[in-house]
């Protein structure tokens, strides 16, 4: 049997996809490719927002138009937040909420058997439960793996949906992430991504005896081979300055942080439950800055949250403008019932929201648009991770997250064959599409571009 795996939300979904697709192929299923008819159809889905959970209920029901035959099992968070609404869905089959989501092969076994719906679909617990963090050899592509060390979130920011899907912090053991690093770097992927709900609360919980987000970064640094290490976002409601300052003597860790804002205004931040002040966030940029000029921020807005004055969201603006972000992610508030802001006053219209996004978006763009400015000249390292084929040329990643486009004729002077997963030496030229062009720079001890 064929099984067919469609993804939305986040890092921490992206790879808990990669290890149910070894978990049914253990099984003796095969991977349908794009496009391709499959008897089975996964859908892990998001409910980080209202609009999350419409693109969950529209990519299901495409799936069903496009392969009626099909058995549809759907999973993740709006599973898990509203089983039975997701279950009432014309053509799903399966339900499958986070708890029990590494046994879905198991649930798709027993729909075979029984010809019957199965929702399994219960609380979660803070227990790390068997088989819940996966186990991956290999990731769609071949360049950047990401590798899930933690779950869960006890900060209860008061708009976040996520503690209620995920549960409490559950650590993976240090051995078991260093082990499939290992195995991924030796499967020649040159960039791991660690990743997580709240990946700076790894080994927050009690009794955890695995050490810190700190400890996996070292034993990681520490390790032969040619890779770098990325983290997908530390959250300011857990680290400070002094935290950061720890980082930096890591050589393969990429000088590059998510930081999420959320908001530039103290009181909105207060009203969210953020637990840090602007004093606070701008000492964590201060110190990166202050280690690398050019070391890339990126970051997430809230636009139109419940008492955010115009006032508040003007703030939010000028953070926009002293940050030069190398990427600012902007989100229209959407209410998530059950979550403290859903029963707050003042709720800020649809039609405000709108036009909050629409200026925070710009002023995003422009921010990113100075980073990229401060940095032409510069010789950058990137990872290739794909060609264009209608321009011509690669595009990859530096280390300080600047999307690079280098021109395909540069790689032919030195490359025989495919750049594809090598590491580029580059310098930065100038502005171009959503990132910079970039020249490939000769290196005598180098086979690649």
């Amino acid at each position: 049997m064929k099984v067919a795996f469609h993804t939305l939300g986040c890092k921490v979904n992206q790879y808990e996809t990669e290890a149910l697709a070894e978990s049914f192929k253990k099984k003796g299923y095969e991977i349908a490719a794009e496009g391709e008819h499959a008897d089975v159809h996964v859908i892990n889905t998001c409910t980080v927002t209202g609009e999350a959970d419409r693109k969950s209920r529209q990519c299901i029901r495409r799936i069903k138009r496009a392969d009626p035959r099909s058995i549809v099992a759907v999973t993740g968070c709006y599973a898990q937040a509203s089983p039975g609404e997701v279950g009432e869905i014309d053509g799903v089959d399966i339900v499958v909420g986070n708890k029990n989501k590494m046994g879905l092969p198991e649930s798709v076994e027993r729909f075979l058997a029984a010809g019957a719906p199965v929702c399994d679909s219960e609380p979660l617990d803070a227990a790390w439960g068997h088989g819940e963090a996966g186990d991956i050899s290999a990731m769609e592509g071949r360049t950047r793996a990401y590798i899930k060390i933690q779950d869960g979130c006890n900060r209860f920011c008061s708009y976040c949906i996520v503690p209620y899907v995920r549960g409490g912090i559950r650590s993976r053991p240090a051995e078991s992430v260093i082990s499939e690093a290992r195995r991924l770097i030796e499967g020649g992927y040159k960039e791991i991504v660690l990743a997580g709900i709240n990946t700076a609360l790894y080994g927050a919980e009690g009794g955890f005896p695995d050490g810190s987000l700190e400890s996996i970064i070292g034993e990681l640094d520490r390790l032969d081979g040619d890779f770098r290490i990325r983290l997908s976002s530390l959250e300011p409601t857990v680290i400070d300055a002094d935290y950061v300052k720890k980082l930096f003597k890591y050589e393969k860790l990429c000088r590059h942080i998510h930081l999420s804002l959320q908001s530039g205004s103290d009181e909105t931040l207060k009203r969210m439950n953020r637990r840090y002040s602007m004093g606070e966030y701008m000492e964590i940029v201060s110190a990166l800055r202050g280690f690398d000029p050019d070391y890339g921020i990126s970051t997430d807005m809230i636009a139109g949250f419940p008492g955010e004055s115009e006032h508040d969201f003007n703030k939010s603006l000028e953070v926009l403008e002293k940050v030069d972000f190398c990427k600012v992610h902007v989100f229209r508030y959407s209410d998530r019932k059950g979550t403290a802001a859903s029963e707050m006053c003042a709720h800020v219209s649809g039609d405000e929201r709108n036009r909050r996004r629409a200026l925070l978006l710009d002023g995003g763009e422009r921010s990113a648009r100075r980073f990229f400015e401060r940095n032409i000249g510069q010789e950058r390292r990137v990872l290739v991770e794909e060609y264009i084929e209608g321009k011509g040329m690669y595009a990859g990643y530096t280390e300080n997250y600047i999307r690079a486009f280098i021109d395909a004729s540069y790689a032919s002077e030195v490359c025989a064959g495919s750049a594809l997963n090598e590491f580029a030496q580059v310098r930065l030229s100038g502005l171009f599409m959503d990132g910079m062009e970039a020249r490939a720079e000769r290196r005598e001890h180098e086979t690649f571009i």
